[in-house]
This record gives structure tokens, C-alpha cells and sequence, in this order.
């Protein structure tokens, strides 16, 4: 991300490339590959066969070139959209999109277990060298460790833009940094926002009120703490950061234990400079915390149970086997979970040209027909080693787009000239990080649907951002837009390196 201050305006941002391969007529390498390999394959036909059949390799290999660079305005080529579609009706009709759990359920063990890509996790609790109580998240799919830290931002208003400038600049250092970190596979922030129960001002009120306070001012509080939470809104920040089990590639994989042991004295530094970003008091999140947000993610009505009992000063104790819900369904755009109903969007294209810092503030507010809604920005940091060739890779596509036609658009120049200031900033020292975005926005009543659906449609226009539902993998979608730490491209069969040269 490059940052242009003038003289005159604020500062802005911009520069967000998307990773591409060389290739002619708009494709990558491999499918550059598929077409030079048809094209020997109808000179053959042509030496071996007639002209006749050559004619008819030609003819399916044009259907299957013009599958493939036949695009949607979301970049999905007919060729995904119809793997997508195929893939849904397989796992609708093997009934993997009907999840029931508990002593009725289908699963053998009786529990709650989470459902899809989460099932498999398994959490333990550990101690930082600040004596604070972590959760560590351990998913034996991927060989990965995650660690959730709360944050509790403070927020843009009545701030100097000079200041929201500092934070900014702090934020792309701390990801920058992450490139640093040993065994760091990825980072995620997750901004959400429901309604307010109201519980937490009650308990305030009714501990600080004063016996002899008038009979006016106690009746004051008392409608106030009545009527305030009536269309008030909570917005909770999560920051979580997925580590390797093994040390190295190749190498053995740490238990539990010592992976608590190596992110106790690390937490403190992470924390410490989350802080410095305007994230506010920086924490990490205890197991007993991360089993109450996963449990109200999937069933929004125990919100206010939990917090009644926070307000009674007890604790609801909850362990991970039992958090998730008791009923789930996913369809083609939605998923049905418990009490409530959802849906996921993805980012298929980042803000173009140059944008302000607060572009994301409406996308991120409370909004009156959304429940809750969640937003979760997906990174992952790129070593230096690798930031080196893959800057250059990038400049070497760019280029190669330009030159392979005598009449380069407008935007295969603008790539260009993008591409050599990403290098540069590369070259001097700038992080490089890989990005993306899940929305998710809950309903309880499904005759909302919707209205959420045609709000988040309005604000991703005013965030400049290209949105589409993760069709076909809704229920996939809502556990990695959780503050679970889960890193997508590993739980993708086709490799990540594969799909990008397509």
C-alpha cells in the first residue's frame, strides 16, 4: 500500500495490485500453456487425421478458451462459476450442507461440536510473561497455531486527521512487521457490530448509584438504563494471528504446550504495538472469551443470556467442544445457523485510485437492518525474501501485457507504472502483504433478508469495493470471516501458486 500526501489535500492511499501471470490474450501461464499445447495437438489431427476432424479439435478447444476468458465483472471465468456449481449440487446431494449436532444430532460424540472447516480445532489456555490468560487455537488441518487479541479502538471522532494520519502509518508497520515474525502465516481484524443488550449500562448504573441520591435523579437513571439500549449498537474489535506448528519447512511439528511457551514472550510485543495503531487496550483473548464470541456468532440469541449472567457476576462456563450450534444449513447464498440466518460476501476488487483513510467507516457503522454484521479483513505477510521476486514477477507480467500487443490499453500502462512503484517501495524497504475481505451480515428474521441484502449492496458502492457472495460456500465462508485464525488457502485443494498463473 503506498501512501501520496500533496500540499493541499489529505492524505490518501492506493496502489493495491492483484497478483497475475504472463500470458497471451488475457491468460496466465498455465492456461498460455492449455493453448499452445490444443494448438499441437490440431497440427497433429491435421498430419495424422483429415482437415475435418482437425476442425473439430479446433472447434472444442476454441469453447474451452472461450470458457475460460469469458469473465463476470467479479473476474470469475465461466469455468469456476460452473466447478462451483457442480461442486454445491455434489455436497448438497451427499446432505453436507445439513449440520445437527448435540445428543440428538447426527454426530456420534453428543457434543456441539463446530461444524466445516472449524470442526477439527482444538484450544488450550497458556499464561503471557504478563500474566494474562490466552487462548491458543490449534487447527491439525493446516499445522497452524492461532492467537485472538481483543481490541477496543478508540475510534475517529473528534480526533485531528493528523493524528488518524499516525495510526494509519503505525497499521502498516505493525503488518509490515509481520513479515518479521518467525513461523507468522497470517493475520486477521474482524470489526463487529450488534445490538446492544444493555446489560453492562444497567450493571454500571445500579453499582454506582448513590441511596440517598434524590428520588428525580434515581428515576432519571432508571429511564435512561430502560430506554438507551433501544437502538444502541456495541462494536467489538478481534486481531487474530496464525502461526506455524513446524519452525521450518520440513520440520517437526510443536505441541501445544510449546508453541504456549514461545507466544508468551511474543504476545506482549504484538499487543504493545497494536496500541500504537489507535486499536486502544490491546488483549488477548482468554479461552472462557473466545468460547462466548464463537457461541454468539453462531446462535445470536444467547447474547443476551451471556451477558445477564455477566451482569449477576457469574461466569456461564462454556468449553469448546459445546460452543457451536445446534442446527446449521447451508444453501447457494445463505446459511442458516440456530437462531439467526447469514451471508458472506468476498472482495473480488479493492478500491481504485487513490482513497482516504476513512473509506471503510460506513461499511464498518452499525446499520439499522443488519442484526450484526461482521467484517473481516484477511492479510498475509510476505517475507522479504519472497517480496523480491514476487514484486518483480509482477513488474515482468505487467510488462509483458504491454509489449504483447502493438496497441496497449490505457490500463496495461497504468499497471506498468503501478507495478514499478510497488518494486521501488520494495526495494527501500516497504512490507509487502497479501489482503482480502469477508462481510458477513446476520438477521434473525428471515423476512429481512432482504433489506440486509441491499444494504450491504450500498455500502460496499460508498466503500468502493466490488462484493459478491461466496456462492456455494456460505457455511465455509462465515467460520473464516470468525476470529478463528483459519487460512483459506490451505483448506483449497488447488494450490494457491496453480490458480494464480489460470
Amino acid at each position: 500500500m503506498a501512501a501520496v500526501e500533496t500540499r493541499t489535500g489529505p492524505r490518501t492511499y492506493g496502489n493495491w495490485q492483484r497478483p497475475a501471470s504472463p500470458g497471451i490474450l488475457g491468460l496466465g501461464s498455465v492456461g498460455t500453456g492449455l493453448l499452445l499445447a490444443g494448438l499441437i495437438v490440431v497440427v497433429i489431427t491435421v498430419m495424422v487425421s483429415d482437415l475435418l476432424h482437425a476442425l473439430g479439435v479446433a472447434a472444442l478447444l476454441g469453447v474451452l478458451m472461450l470458457a475460460v476468458l469469458t469473465k463476470d465483472a467479479h473476474g470469475k471465468s465461466l469455468v469456476s462459476r460452473s466447478g462451483a456449481r457442480i461442486a454445491w449440487w455434489s455436497a448438497r446431494s451427499r446432505g453436507l450442507t445439513i449440520y445437527r449436532s448435540g445428543p440428538l444430532g447426527r454426530t456420534l460424540w453428543g457434543t456441539y461440536q463446530l461444524p466445516g472447516l472449524a470442526a477439527p480445532t482444538r484450544l488450550s489456555e497458556h499464561m503471557d510473561s504478563y500474566g494474562r490468560k490466552f487462548a491458543l487455537l490449534y487447527t491439525p488441518a493446516t499445522g497452524s497455531y492461532s492467537v485472538v487479541i481483543g481490541a477496543e479502538p478508540d475510534g475517529a471522532a473528534l480526533v485531528d486527521q493528523e493524528q488518524i494520519d499516525i495510526w494509519v502509518a503505525d497499521w502498516g508497520h505493525w503488518l509490515a512487521n509481520l513479515g518479521d515474525e518467525p513461523g507468522i502465516e497470517a493475520a486477521s481484524v474482524t470489526i463487529e457490530t450488534a445490538p446492544d443488550s444493555g446489560t453492562r449500562l444497567r450493571r454500571e448504573v445500579s453499582t454506582n448509584v448513590d441511596s440517598e441520591a434524590p428520588a428525580f435523579a434515581r428515576e432519571m437513571l432508571r429511564e435512561v438504563v430502560d430506554r438507551y439500549p433501544a437502538g444502541s449498537s456495541t462494536v467489538r474489535a478481534f486481531v487474530a494471528v496464525t502461526f506455524s506448528a513446524a519452525p521450518r519447512s520440513g520440520g517437526r511439528k510443536r505441541k501445544a504446550e510449546e508453541m504456549g511457551r514461545e507466544l508468551a514472550a511474543r504476545l506482549p510485543g504484538l499487543t504493545a504495538g497494536l496500541q500504537a495503531t489507535g486499536a486502544g487496550a490491546a488483549h488477548p483473548l482468554s479461552a472462557q472469551e473466545l468460547c462466548e464470541v464463537i457461541r454468539i456468532a453462531y446462535d445470536p440469541a444467547a447474547a443476551v443470556l451471556i451477558d445477564e449472567a455477566h451482569a449477576a457476576g457469574e461466569i456461564p462456563e462454556l468449553s469448546w467442544p459445546d460452543v457451536g450450534p445446534t442446527a446449521t444449513q447451508a444453501s447457494w447464498d445463505g446459511y442458516r445457523h440456530d437462531s439467526a440466518y447469514s451471508c458472506t460476501w468476498a472482495m473480488t476488487q479493492a478500491p481504485r485510485g487513490n482513497v482516504q483513510s476513512g473509506i471503510l467507516a460506513r461499511l464498518l457503522a452499525p446499520h439499522r437492518d443488519i442484526d450484526r454484521k461482521r467484517v473481516t479483513l484477511l492479510y498475509r505477510p510476505i517475507d522479504a525474501a519472497r517480496a523480491a521476486a514476487i514484486v518483480e514477477a509482477d513488474l515482468r507480467a505487467a510488462e509483458f501485457r504491454m509489449t504483447s500487443t502493438d496497441k496497449p490499453a490505457a490500463r496495461d500502462s497504468l499497471a506498468v507504472r503501478a507495478a514499478a512503484a510497488t518494486a521501488q517501495e520494495e526495494a527501500s524497504g516497504a512490507g509487502l502483504t497479501q489482503f482480502g475481505m469477508l462481510v458477513t451480515a446476520t438477521v434473525a428474521d428471515r423476512d429481512r433478508e432482504a433489506d440486509a441484502r441491499a444494504a450491504i449492496d450500498n455500502l460496499a458502492a460508498t466503500a468502493r469495493l466490488r462484493l459478491r457472495p461466496v456462492y456455494g460456500s456460505q457455511d465455509s465462508a462465515f467460520a473464516a470471516a470468525l476470529p478463528l485464525g483459519l487460512v483459506l488457502p490451505k483448506h483449497i485443494k488447488v494450490p494457491a501458486e496453480l490458480r494464480d498463473k489460470l
